[in-house]
């Protein structure tokens, strides 16, 4: 599958507050699999995310370490779920401008 630039800008930029996620899993895996779980059950009453409900589902019973890995992984399959993630609100407004801001940074000094 070729990916235009700008999917492939929003997937690294998505790897990035993914990653921050998955600390947050390792630190409190309660609080983020409470929170996911509940905005799978709303996506899965939705025809439209059902599919991803389904697979975030499953993802979420695995083990720990296993899930934080997947969250980063650079693969079709993870890229597409983490355009429907039911990680929102586990990280704070400011952690994620804070990633939004370190990204932008880095593209600039990438380009330089």
């Amino acid at each position: 599958m070729v990916q235009h630039y700008g999917h492939l800008r929003n997937d690294r930029r998505s790897v990035l507050l993914h990653r921050a996620i998955a600390q947050k899993l390792l630190t409190s895996p309660e609080m983020v699999l409470a929170k996911a779980r509940g905005h799978i059950t709303v996506m899965a009453q939705n025809p439209r995310t059902r599919r991803y409900a389904d697979l975030w589902f499953r993802l979420l019973d695995l083990p720990i370490p296993a899930l934080a890995e997947r969250l980063t992984e650079f693969s079709e399959e993870m890229a597409a779920l983490r355009q429907c993630t039911p990680f929102a609100g586990v990280l704070t407004p400011q952690e994620r401008w804070q990633i939004y801001r370190k990204f932008r940074e880095d593209e600039q000094n990438d380009s330089q």
